[in-house]
């Protein structure tokens, strides 16, 4: 006798499957992309040695290109330019080992964006270690390379208390979901812009704010309610961290750092934890996020402190790149050369 297909087991029985799928193609691709970055840096290899060894040109390039094209018409792969990014490939990246284990991990667009891009062979590890634990596309990547994440990710850079006041483990994973600096270039705002116009703004492009923060943010809501006796509290950005299994209190501060942030943000926290965290949670951690700080003020008042937080600056208007810096002509000397060219003209 046939028995009734209970829907709710049916339907879990369809996700399941599903996912089984998605989980074959995802390793499916990733061992394609895999053999075809080792290949490409082999072709790239190959090419190099036989132009040293015979002193052959840039000329051996574009005879391949046409040569190979015709083989392998179906395939796009062999233009002149994507084989001048394979020899590049091998001369970056001469320790095959290195290539096996995190350049052949990411798609080919991405690597070549991290070539073109980042010149030490430092950074370049930082990104492609950062694309594999953060799955990020192509133009994720070039946006965090392009807002300097490298610099603001700097370990020393960072400024917290997590070490004193978490479990070891959940420390490490705290600190590395603080920035030194956050980028809020994309929200459009100029520097004199208050804390409630940047705060309506991150809510608005909430998704450009949560690929700044960096993976397994959640946003839980904005000005998030804590009534404490009679009073009623607000926190301006609250979120919560999968990984940290954390609520994350962001305040925000449109003015330079000053010490009874810590305190206020501790009051949070506390509320946090006493009304809003689950019991099989992890504590609750504060984010300050002001447009400027000394860097001793900070550490002394973090030092008073017995609540997880960090200190961090966030910048509306977007950094020029390190090579324009200073470079450039000032407000004031375009001013001046203006004055004098109208000088020139009454002349």
């Amino acid at each position: 006798m046939k028995t009734k297909i209970i829907e709710s087991s049916y339907i879990r029985l369809l996700s399941e499957i599903k996912k089984k799928i998605q989980e074959a193609r995802n390793q499916a691709y990733l061992a394609v992309n895999k053999k075809m970055i080792l290949l490409y840096w082999e072709i790239g290899q190959m090419i190099a040695e036989k132009q040293k060894a015979e002193g052959w040109g840039t000329k051996v390039i574009q005879r391949l290109a046409d040569d190979l094209s015709k083989d392998t018409q179906d395939c796009p792969s062999f233009s002149v330019r994507n084989l001048k990014y394979m020899l590049k490939l091998y001369k970056t990246y001469l320790d095959f080992a290195f290539v096996q284990r995190l350049v052949a991990q990411i798609p080919w667009g991405q690597n070549i964006s991290i070539m073109e891009k980042v010149k030490s062979h430092e950074q370049r590890e930082f990104y492609l270690k950062a694309c594999i634990e953060n799955a990020w596309t192509r133009p994720v990547l070039i946006h965090q390379i392009e807002s300097g994440l490298y610099e603001r990710d700097s370990e020393e850079n960072k400024q917290h208390n997590f070490h004193e006041t978490l479990p070891e483990d959940l420390a490490e994973q705290a600190k590395s979901a603080l920035k030194d600096s956050f980028n809020l270039g994309f929200l459009g705002l100029n520097r004199t812009a208050k804390e409630r116009e940047i705060e309506s703004a991150i809510v608005a492009k909430i998704r450009d704010v949560l690929l700044e923060l960096g993976q397994w943010f959640a946003f839980i809501g904005s000005q998030y309610k804590v009534t404490v006796g009679n009073r009623d509290y607000f926190i301006d950005l609250l979120f919560y961290h999968r990984v940290l299994r954390s609520l994350i209190a962001i305040e925000l501060k449109a003015v330079e750092f000053e010490p009874e942030f810590v305190g206020k943000m501790d009051f949070y926290l506390t509320a946090l934890d006493s009304y809003a965290k689950l019991p099989e949670e992890n504590p609750s951690i504060g984010i300050i996020l002001c447009k400027s700080k000394d860097r001793m003020t900070v550490e002394f008042a973090l030092r008073c402190s017995k609540k997880p937080t960090g200190v961090a600056e966030y910048y509306l208007t977007k950094k020029l790149p390190k090579q324009l810096q200073g470079k450039l002509p000032t407000v004031r000397q375009i001013e001046k050369k203006l004055k004098n060219i109208e000088l020139e003209k009454k002349d």
